[in-house]
């Protein structure tokens, strides 16, 4: 898509489809086609995140990334909590104020399944019929409910292509992100033992994700990125 043709559907997203575009020549990834997913977390605590606008401000770095890397300028949104809450796309020419309205639509709010949203993006992937790449921005304030299924369902994901870009909202010493810290570690989750790839990336935005420039948070969520393509082209 040329910035051309994004102003002309969303203005407001100029500044982010630019930032997302010098990362992706940064990390080597100009031409790289990939379709960008945005899982939610609506557990309890994430309600002021919603209800503050920065929930929808992620949203639309994802789709200025979306953008960049897909022709359909669509990303698929998977709301999660103790189940799946709700899917739905999120177009460029209607993105303004979908999150908040659907949030508002998906009434009680639960716990922090992770394992939940794999599945529900492993199934999407599927059925969507792509061969590209899928590259999943994962949002999440906590640790996983249940971690023994989020490791499994993780182990099952590695031998698809779908990368799995964790980004977690609050405090950065905050023990519930230690999973998440240690993904390339746990033996859970060892690659190859229980991994063929390692599949899965984290960045955590701070207490106010707001604050994070667009240009530093794609070049840390794409750090990942170009070498998981390349050991999955090795086989």
């Amino acid at each position: 898509m040329t910035p051309t043709d994004l102003a002309s559907r969303a203005p407001g997203l100029v500044g982010a489809f630019a930032a997302a575009g010098e990362a992706i020549q940064a990390h080597g990834l100009a031409g790289q086609r990939a379709v960008v997913y945005l899982v939610l977390d609506r557990s309890g605590s994430m309600r002021g995140y919603f209800k503050d606008g920065t929930v929808s401000h992620l949203a639309e770095q994802a789709l200025a990334l979306s953008a960049q890397l897909d022709a359909t300028g669509t990303v698929p949104v998977v709301f999660f909590s103790t189940d799946i809450d709700g899917t739905a796309d999120l177009e460029l020419d209607q993105h303004s104020g979908r999150i908040e309205e659907l949030h508002g639509s998906l009434g009680h709010m639960g716990r922090t399944n992770y394992h939940t949203a794999v599945h529900a993006v492993i199934e999407h992937y599927k059925a969507s019929g792509t061969t590209d790449p899928a590259f999943v921005i994962f949002q999440t304030d906590g640790a996983p409910t249940a971690k023994t299924a989020a490791e499994k369902a993780l182990c099952e994901a590695a031998r698809l292509p779908l990368f799995w870009q964790f980004l977690a909202f609050g405090d950065p010493e905050a023990k519930g992100f230690d999973f998440l810290r240690k993904l390339d570690t746990s033996p859970a989750l060892a690659v190859p033992e229980k991994r063929a790839v390692d599949n899965t990336g984290f960045f955590h935005a701070g207490l106010d994700p707001r604050t994070v420039a667009d240009a530093e948070l794609y070049r840390e969520i794409l750090k990942k990125f170009p070498g998981w393509l390349a050991v999955r082209e090795q086989g």
